[in-house]
């Protein structure tokens, strides 16, 4: 279906009124146009829905992970791998009718579960489509893929609806988060979702049989920067000393130093196989037993999808 194919509904998102579903909390009527630091209204924008095969393996399987990638963030880092359509214009508007649907195609796909990629600013839309798509049959896990720069109010919002959370935990130093992300207070608001999500969904629950696929739980994603070897350890230190076995730990390698980042020396380069292996050694020296570590030349653009609309 093309856009202009689409009937809009216009619906009212009380939410959105003075929206405040992030810790960015801009106030402003995305009901009626406005847009604030996500830069986004209250129409759902997406990029492309279509079978993922790059997360975890537990999530990606053999079928691929049903991934739905959602136009702005809350965030917006200065090395942003997305930036097409985390910061630019790329995204085609959708109704929650028509997000109800694409759940329901990716199920048919035989996608292993759907994972909304970059969620938050669109979090009362997602609810009406999910229970509108979970009534109509969708019966495969739902994966909440975020930064973590949350708020644990608009979190609980989504209790039942999701089945497995895939948060980041990018910094410890709110000195980092402020450079890179703009958001000093950016481990606060992080660990405080993190704890929701495992509030809510408890240990992790894998399905039995070839693949271990995740039917419920929560993997705490971790992307090495340059140079921070420091403030990893200490994220490492923490998730372990929070939550011992009762969250996966991924500890990615893959951050690729794309054009925004050139004039940035301290991100201009790939992180070097040295470091990679000193976090993953201490990771285990602390006793972190369930993770997931990444192998290979997996700093690339390859991990980036074309945004081509494809499923939307």
């Amino acid at each position: 279906m093309t856009a202009d194919q689409i009937t809009y509904e216009n619906p009212m998102w009380p939410s959105l009124t003075d929206c405040s579903l992030c810790p960015r909390q801009c106030h402003v009527n995305r009901n009626a146009g406005e847009t604030g630091y996500c830069g986004q209204t209250a129409k759902i924008m997406a990029a492309r829905a279509a079978l993922h095969f790059w997360e975890e393996p537990c999530l990606s399987g053999t079928n691929g992970s049903g991934t739905v990638f959602f136009s702005g963030c809350s965030l917006r880092c200065v090395y942003c791998q997305n930036l097409e359509i985390a910061q630019k214009a790329a995204g085609r508007e959708i109704t929650p009718a028509r997000l109800s649907d694409i759940f329901l195609e990716l199920q048919d796909k035989q996608a292993h579960n759907i994972n909304l990629v970059t969620p938050t600013h669109f979090i009362p839309q997602i609810i009406t489509a999910l229970e509108t798509a979970k009534g109509r049959g969708l019966s495969i896990p739902v994966v909440y893929n975020t930064s973590s720069y949350e708020k644990t109010e608009s979190l609980r919002l989504l209790e039942g609806l999701i089945d497995i959370y895939l948060p980041d935990l990018k910094y410890f130093d709110p000195v980092l988060s402020e450079r890179y992300s703009h958001a000093p207070d950016y481990f606060k608001a992080a660990s405080s979702a993190i704890a929701e999500m495992v509030r809510q969904v408890g240990t992790p629950v894998f399905a039995d049989g070839e693949d271990s696929l995740m039917k419920k739980g929560v993997i705490v994603r971790h992307l090495l920067l340059p140079d921070c070897e420091k403030d990893s350890r200490k994220i490492l230190r923490y998730l372990h000393s929070t939550y011992k076995n009762d969250v996966y730990v991924s500890i990615m390698n893959q951050y690729t130093p794309l054009s925004q980042a050139a004039g940035i020396p301290s991100l201009n380069r790939r992180i070097s196989d040295e470091e990679y292996e000193r976090i993953i050694d201490y990771a285990i020296h602390i006793g972190i037993e369930n993770g997931f570590i990444q192998e290979g030349d997996t700093a690339s653009e390859s991990f980036i999808p074309s945004f081509d609309y494809e499923g939307i």
